[in-house]
């Protein structure tokens, strides 16, 4: 079984989705899943979830809600220059490590 590295994707960062169905979608990441590689972006991926009939609702319930996608379809949206773009690492002279912007090379937050 292959071992996954750490995700460069983290809660709360701004992604667009760079493959498949939803190409194009822009969200945020409400979940990551470093185990498997995976993210749950806001709005992508929206999946059909089917509730069990109970006393308080008899009925039962169709809803949707998103599904996990694997992390290498989406890209981070830089907060600088609001471009998609790869991330970097870089260590200050403070030792502090950040994540860079590939494009623009500002420091998009402290790890």
């Amino acid at each position: 079984m292959n071992k996954i590295k750490g995700l460069n994707i983290r809660k709360g960062d701004l992604v667009e989705v760079i493959s498949g169905k939803d190409k194009g979608k822009q969200g945020k990441v409400i979940r990551t899943i470093p185990e498997e590689g995976r993210v749950i972006v806001e709005g992508v991926n929206m999946q059909t979830h089917f509730l069990k009939p109970t006393q308080d609702m008899p009925q039962g319930k169709i809803t949707k809600r998103e599904g996990p996608i694997y992390a290498s379809k989406v890209m981070v949206i830089c907060p600088h220059c609001h471009t998609e773009t790869r991330i970097s690492h870089k260590i200050l002279q403070d030792g502090t490590s950040v994540r860079v912007c590939k494009n623009c090379h500002e420091v998009i937050d402290k790890i």
